[in-house]
C-alpha cells in the first residue's frame, strides 16, 4: 500500500486524502475510467467502460449458445450454464511437439455452422496454458464472430503480461463493435486485492443493461479501491515491466529446473501471462501426485482434474503459477521433494 501510495501524483493524492467513504458513481470513478480507456484502449471513450460489471448476466438467457475456450477460469463458463445457456466447449489441444493452442480449424466448426452461438467467449493470454492466439487469428476470430452475428468476450486480464510486447493483440472492444473486453487491475499490475475491474464494450444497448442490472446488484465499487486503481493507471507501464521483470527472471530459474528433470516433466515455456501448463511424464495419477506434494512440502500445483478435461488429465498436466518473488524458495522444497521421489530419474539426467 506504502509503495503504490508513493507513485500517486498530486490529484491522486488529494482525492485520496479527501477520500469519503460513501457511495461511488455506478458506472464508476469518471477519472478511472478516463485513465482506462487512455491506456487500454484505442477507440474505447470512458463513457463505454463500466467498473466492475455483470456482463454475462446482461447479456445472456436460457436456450442461448455460447462457446467458450476450455479449460480455464470457471465463472467464464459457469455462469453461463447456471442461466440455463448451451455452454458448448472451445478445447484446447496438444500438438506433437507438446505445444498447446487453441484451433482454428475447430472455431470454424463451432462458430460458423448451421447453429451459430450468440456468445464466444475467450481468454487470452490464457490460463492456465499461457497460449495468446497470433494476430491472424484474432483477425479470423473477429470475422467468425462477425458473420455469426455473435458478440465476442474476452478476458484479457492477463494482457500486457507478453514476453513479446508486439505479440499483444488488439482489445476485443477495439477490434469488433460487438467485442467486450474484461480487464482490471489483478494480474498486469498485481493489484488482485483491490478487486477492480472493468467491461469496454462500443454496443451501446448492452453498456445500458449492465449498467442496469449493476443498479440492482453490486450498486458501485469500493471508493478506496477506485482511488488506488486510478494511482495504478497513471502508473501502468512502470508496474507492468517491475511485473515482467519478475517473470522472466521465474522463467529463467523453471527452464533450468525443468531441464535438470526432463525426465520427469515435459515443459515448454509459455507466451505471455503468470501460469503454465506442463506435465508429469511418470504416469502417475496427477490428482494423486498434486495431493502428496501439498501434504507433505506445501507446494500447492493445480491438477488437471479440477477442469474437468479428461484430456488434460490424460496427459498429466498442471497449472503452475511464476508470478511471485519466492519462486526461488518454491522450487527449493519442490526439488527436494523430488530428488526422494525420483533418485534414478535425477541419477540419469545428471548423467546425461
Amino acid at each position: 500500500m506504502a509503495e503504490l501510495l508513493a507513485l500517486a501524483d498530486s490529484d491522486a493524492q488529494q482525492r485520496w486524502d479527501a477520500l469519503r467513504l460513501s457511495y461511488t458513481e455506478t458506472q464508476g470513478l469518471p477519472a478511472l475510467r478516463e485513465a482506462v480507456a487512455a491506456v487500454h484502449y484505442s477507440s474505447i471513450r470512458a463513457d463505454q467502460l463500466v467498473v466492475a460489471a455483470p456482463q454475462e448476466l446482461a447479456l445472456l438467457a436460457p436456450g442461448d449458445r455460447v462457446v467458450c475456450t476450455v479449460p480455464g477460469y470457471q465463472s467464464l463458463y459457469e455462469v453461463a450454464a447456471s442461466l440455463g445457456c448451451e455452454v458448448v466447449p472451445w478445447r484446447l489441444r496438444s500438438a506433437a511437439d507438446g505445444s498447446l493452442a487453441f484451433r482454428m480449424e475447430d472455431a470454424e466448426a463451432l462458430i460458423g455452422g448451421a447453429h451459430p452461438p450468440k456468445l464466444v467467449v475467450v481468454n487470452s493470454p490464457h490460463n492456465p496454458s499461457g497460449f495468446q492466439f497470433s494476430q491472424g487469428e484474432w483477425q479470423r476470430l473477429v470475422e467468425l464472430c462477425r458473420s455469426a452475428g455473435a458478440y465476442l468476450f474476452s478476458d484479457e486480464m492477463y494482457r500486457w503480461l507478453e514476453l513479446d510486447s508486439a505479440a499483444r493483440l488488439p482489445a476485443a472492444a477495439d477490434a469488433y463493435e460487438q467485442g467486450i473486453s474484461l480487464t482490471g487491475c489483478s494480474k498486469a499490475t498485481g493489484g488482485p486485492g483491490l478487486r477492480i475491474g472493468w467491461v469496454a464494450t462500443r454496443d451501446a444497448a448492452l453498456l445500458g443493461r449492465i449498467l442496469e442490472l449493476k443498479d440492482y446488484t453490486t450498486i458501485c465499487s469500493s471508493a478506496p479501491s477506485e482511488v488506488l486503481a486510478l494511482i495504478m493507471l497513471r502508473n501502468w507501464d512502470a508496474l507492468v515491466q517491475q511485473r515482467l521483470a519478475i517473470i522472466r527472471t521465474n522463467l529463467d530459474a523453471l527452464d533450468a529446473f525443468f531441464e535438470r528433470w526432463r525426465h520427469v516433466f515435459a515443459w515448454r515455456r509459455p507466451a505471455a501471462g503468470t501460469v503454465a501448463f506442463p506435465r508429469l511424464t511418470t504416469d502417475e495419477p496427477i490428482e494423486t501426485w498434486c495431493a502428496q506434494l501439498v501434504e507433505e512440502t506445501g507446494v500447492l500445483l493445480m491438477p488437471s482434474t479440477v477442469y474437468g478435461q479428461p484430456e488434460c488429465t490424460a496427459e498429466g498436466r498442471f497449472r503452475l503459477g511464476f508470478g511471485r518473488t519466492n519462486m526461488p524458495e518454491v522450487l527449493a522444497h519442490l526439488e527436494a521433494w523430488l530428488e526422494q521421489r525420483y533418485p534414478a530419474e535425477r541419477a540419469a539426467a545428471a548423467g546425461s
